[in-house]
Parts: structure tokens; C-alpha cells; sequence
């Protein structure tokens, strides 16, 4: 696949003026209503199949299948990504008109790793071809473990990164609007929401680790695994929106996505020594095991409605940038509600200080 520097630049140049608008169209902090959501959502994903639509009028069908498949497999798994998600704002009880900034920088972030991740993996199997091994075993693997673990979820007090964040920097007992550092004492100090940020940092790199070889199963070029990766994980934040509040009705999500896993790993076994499985099989076969996966989901728990996810923590204090107090959606309080006295530090559930 032949890619010139001006159809890169044309791409990147594409993700930043559309990671500007959505910026400049949510300056102002409001929560994100189901119906906002599901526009956006679909303005993403019409976005995803136009630039698979160009890939594919452009260098042709195998190369716009390729496409597809990989922005199929990397949405899918992006799903378990937003589930996570919400089970990180719920513990730290993020006000939800806060969430969305949080989230535009941690796909800025995700967007940024990944690419560090494609030139790698990239450059590993230019030169090392047995390394295609090591991701089809990864794969396999890591496919099994989600299987045995489908009904576990991310304990955010025990997460190493948040317990070391705590130790290592200077942090507010409060929110504080939806700023990530605010000046105290003359020197500037984290607020509880850069700490979320970097917990979603972290998450994603995790997920990164499984997603990227998982891409590589279906195509070997830079150019389709970084697309397909970029307009895949644009559409996260309207899809957090959109689903946080149904993650309850995926119950057989989970198995899917570890089939998805072990269907691809095995495929790349398969290409490295023995047969070359055709693109359009690989997206049938995973377009087929997501849709039965959800399909059998929304069947086993019909008539469930929306409900947001449980708050098992409310440790820090909410405030606007000022430090007046606001109730826990990010509104104003009156007077009369306003906490007096001096100020005590809010107790953080066992784990979340890291010692």
C-alpha cells in the first residue's frame, strides 16, 4: 500500500480540526443529554464509514475491507473502554457536566499512545517477523483471561496508578469546577479531576496493549491500523454518553469481545504459517460474534430501562473554580447549604490514597 506524506497530513489534519470543533462545541461545561449523544454518535460513525468508503474508492476493496474489519474490532472493544469509564467516574462521583472535558483529553491522550504504540508495533514486525507470534498468543490469551473474568470489574482503590499519583502529587479534597489544577498557598495543586484523567490515561493504555495487536491480525499497514484506531476512538466520548447508562444490559458483551480476542489471535496464526484467511471472512465473523453478543444481551434483559451507574464513592467535595460549594451534579447551592466552619479533609475509601 502505497501512502504519500500529503494523504497522512490530509488525515491528521482531519482528526485535529475535528478534535477543535467538538472542543469549541462543548467549551461550555453542560451535561450530555441521550439525545445529544446519539447525534453525536452518529455523526462519528458516518465519519468512520466515510473515511473506510474513501480508503476503499482510493487504494481499492481489500484494503477498504481491512479498513472496516479494523474499525470494527477497535469500536467493539472501545465498548468494555466506556464501560470502564463509568465505573471510574461513579467512584469518583465526577459531576457529569465535568466528565465530558475529562474525556476530550483522555482521547487526546489515547489518540497520541496509540500512534507510539502502531510505529512500534510496526517497526517490530518489519523486523522481526516472529514477533506476529508473540501478538497471536498475547491475543489468545488475553481472550481467555477476559473470558474466566467476564463478571469482574476495575476496582479503582486498588489501582496502582491512582495510589501513586496520590503519593506523588499535591491534590485538593474538592472539585474544583472543571479545572485539573488550581494555585493554593501560592503553589499550583492537582484537583481530584486530574486525577480521573489520569486513571482514564492509564485504562486506555491497558486496553491499547490488547487492541493494537488485535488490529494487526487483520492488516499489516501503518496507515489502516492508525486510521481505523483514530476515527474508531473519536466517536468514544458520544458513546460514553449514550451507553453509560445501559451498561447494565450487556451481559454477554464481555464473552463476545474475548471471542472477537481469540477468533483474530488464532487467525493470525494461521496467516503467519499455514493459510491466508480472506479480509471479508475476518469481518463477517466478527461483525456476526458482536451482533450476537448484543442481540442476546438486549434479549435476556428486555424490559430493563436506563439507569445511571451506582455512585459507590462520593469522596471529595464539589466546588466551582472559586470554591464556593455546588450540589453533586455541578449546580449551584444555596447559602443556607454551604459548609462553615474550617475546612476537613474528606475521608477517600481505603486504597484510594495509596498508603
Amino acid at each position: 500500500m502505497d501512502v504519500s506524506l500529503l494523504a497522512w497530513g490530509v488525515v491528521l489534519a482531519a482528526i485535529l480540526g475535528m478534535l477543535a470543533l467538538d472542543l469549541f462545541l462543548h467549551r461550555d461545561a453542560h451535561v450530555i443529554s441521550v439525545r445529544e449523544a446519539a447525534a453525536w454518535s452518529a455523526v462519528w460513525v458516518s465519519i468512520g464509514v466515510m473515511a473506510g468508503g474513501v480508503v476503499w474508492w482510493v487504494y481499492g476493496a481489500e484494503f477498504g475491507q481491512q479498513y472496516f474489519a479494523g474499525y470494527l474490532i477497535e469500536k467493539s472493544l472501545a465498548v468494555d473502554n466506556v464501560f470502564v469509564w463509568a465505573i471510574i467516574f461513579s467512584y469518583f462521583a465526577v459531576p457529569r457536566r465535568y466528565q465530558h472535558r475529562v474525556l476530550f483529553y483522555g482521547v487526546l491522550g489515547a489518540l497520541v499512545f496509540r500512534a507510539i504504540f502502531i510505529a512500534a508495533g510496526s517497526a517490530l514486525i518489519a523486523s522481526f517477523a516472529w514477533v506476529l507470534y508473540v501478538f497471536a498468543a498475547f491475543l489468545v490469551y488475553t481472550g481467555w483471561r477476559m473470558l474466566r473474568t467476564r463478571n469482574s470489574h476495575l476496582d479503582p482503590s486498588k489501582s496502582r496508578a491512582l495510589a501513586l499519583f496520590r503519593r506523588r502529587v499535591p491534590m485538593t479534597e474538592e472539585f474544583r469546577g472543571s479545572r485539573f489544577a488550581v494555585r493554593q498557598a501560592g503553589r499550583w495543586v492537582a484537583t481530584p479531576l486530574l486525577a480521573v484523567l489520569v486513571l482514564v490515561e492509564v485504562t486506555d493504555i491497558v486496553f491499547a496493549v490488547d487492541s493494537i495487536p488485535a488490529i494487526f491480525a487483520v492488516t499489516s499497514e501503518p496507515f489502516l491500523v492508525f486510521t481505523a484506531n483514530a476515527f474508531a476512538i473519536l466517536g468514544l466520548r458520544a458513546m460514553y454518553f449514550l451507553l453509560a447508562d445501559l451498561m447494565h444490559r450487556f451481559v454477554y458483551l464481555k464473552l463476545g469481545l474475548a471471542l472477537v480476542l481469540v477468533w483474530v489471535g488464532v487467525k493470525m496464526f494461521l496467516v503467519v504459517d499455514i493459510v491466508k484467511i480472506p479480509t471479508t471472512v475476518s469481518l463477517v465473523v466478527v461483525a456476526t460474534i458482536i451482533a450476537t453478543s448484543i442481540g442476546l444481551s438486549l434479549h435476556a434483559t428486555r424490559g430493563q430501562l436506563r439507569q445511571a451507574p451506582p455512585v459507590v464513592a462520593g469522596p471529595f467535595r464539589v466546588c466551582d473554580e472559586n470554591g464556593d460549594p455546588l450540589d453533586p451534579e455541578g449546580n449551584p447551592v444555596s447559602a443556607p447549604d454551604a459548609p462553615t466552619g474550617p475546612t476537613t479533609e474528606a475521608r477517600v475509601p481505603d486504597g484510594a490514597h495509596g498508603g
